[in-house]
């Protein structure tokens, strides 16, 4: 009977031994901790920034100087900016007056006004469309000194379709007399440039 026991207790030694053997048991290992995921900056968008116009308000003033002659130019337009479109006939109006500093009593005159319109998009300048100019067809020119104002209407034509604004460079030629009543006369030039957005064409394709 004592040799039965002794073999039994030997059985659960070697059995104790065997489970000891077989490592940590299951639920004493720890849960192993899921990787995080890689984080991807999306790459960043790209804006274009937009069109500059200056006659976005309907028109804009100008203060310039031609010698001792100040400018005040004002710009607008009667055609609705979303219809600037290409191929548009696109009209700028301008009115401008002059003073002098100091005023002896001269007179000043506008011989000629010009405008250049020069289309153009982000990426690309396209040729310059036609000069548009205004010859004065009286002698010396047509006097501009206040309260006697000039005014006149330039079209912008047709321009490249990925045009997507259009800068008009404009160029004024006064003669100003030296001294009151003289025969002698100073020429003076006084340059400006306003920017105008180029509106999308429509999907049906209208031209105005």
């Amino acid at each position: 009977m004592r040799t039965m026991r002794l073999a039994a207790a030997a059985t659960v030694v070697v059995a104790s031994a065997a489970l000891s053997g077989c490592g940590p048991a299951p639920w004493a290992m720890s849960t192993p901790t899921p990787s995080e995921p890689v984080k991807t900056s999306a790459p960043p968008v790209v804006v274009a920034p937009p069109v500059e116009n200056d006659l976005s308000s309907g028109s804009t003033q100008r203060d310039l100087t031609a010698g001792a002659v100040k400018v005040a130019v004002n710009y607008w337009s009667d055609l609705r900016m979303d219809r600037w479109t290409p191929n548009a006939v696109k009209p700028v109006s301008l009115s401008l007056v002059t003073t002098i500093t100091p005023n002896d009593g001269q007179k000043v005159y506008l011989q000629k006004a010009t405008m250049l319109a020069v289309p153009a998009s982000a990426e690309e300048t396209f040729d310059a469309l036609e000069p548009q100019v205004d010859q004065a067809s009286v002698k010396n020119g047509y006097l501009v000194l206040k309260p006697y104002s000039y005014s006149q209407t330039f079209n912008v034509g047709q321009v490249p379709a990925d045009a997507t604004y259009v800068t008009l460079q404009f160029t004024y030629d006064f003669l100003v007399q030296t001294k009151p009543k003289a025969d002698e006369y100073a020429k003076q030039t006084a340059t400006d440039t306003v920017t105008v957005a180029i509106a999308q064409q429509a999907a049906s394709g209208s031209n105005d």
